[in-house]
């Protein structure tokens, strides 16, 4: 049988026809929502969102990580500027993790995580076990792909106005 552009236009959505996949990547954006918001209270509660435990931990990164020099220059710089960008990565983190949990903007919010959690990845090379953050890091790319949000999220009543946008 032969699928022409008219009937797959007349299909509501490709995504209603597979419910597992859709809970699936609803579970994954919950999960990683989820690790970002304890997180998030793990770094509060060790302040690392102040500029001196924040620096601290930059530090630690450009001393005993393998991340490329241009990578440890920008943490360096990252460093430096603490004031600002240790409540600007803490402010990240939540937002990162409330916005994933309910399913809101899930496509640039996943991709937002993937970036942010593949600098973190690189910042740690030779720290940490290496698939402890690849992982996220393919799993917030997968959410971003597959428009998450529009199951057990509020992308989900966003979609029913604009099915064709790119946000949800």
């Amino acid at each position: 049988m032969t699928t022409t552009t008219n009937q797959l236009q007349d299909k509501p959505s490709e995504q209603a026809e597979q419910p597992q996949a859709r809970i699936g990547l609803a579970l994954v954006r919950l999960t990683i929502g989820a690790m970002f918001v304890w997180v998030f209270f793990e770094n509060l509660g060790k302040d690392l969102y102040t500029p001196s435990g924040y620096a601290g931990l930059i530090q630690n990164y450009i001393d005993n990580s393998h991340a490329p020099a241009v990578w440890k220059s920008i943490m360096a710089f990252a460093a430096a500027h603490a004031s600002l960008t240790a409540p600007l990565q803490g402010f990240t983190e939540i937002s990162l993790g409330v916005l994933l949990v309910l399913g809101l903007l899930t496509r640039p919010v996943a991709l937002v995580a993937f970036a942010f959690l593949a600098s973190l990845w690189v910042s740690e090379w030779g720290t940490a076990w290496i698939w402890e953050l690849l992982v996220p890091v393919l799993a917030s790319l997968a959410l971003a792909v597959g428009g998450a949000g529009r199951t057990w999220g509020v992308d989900s009543f966003l979609a029913r106005r604009r099915p064709s946008a790119l946000w949800w």
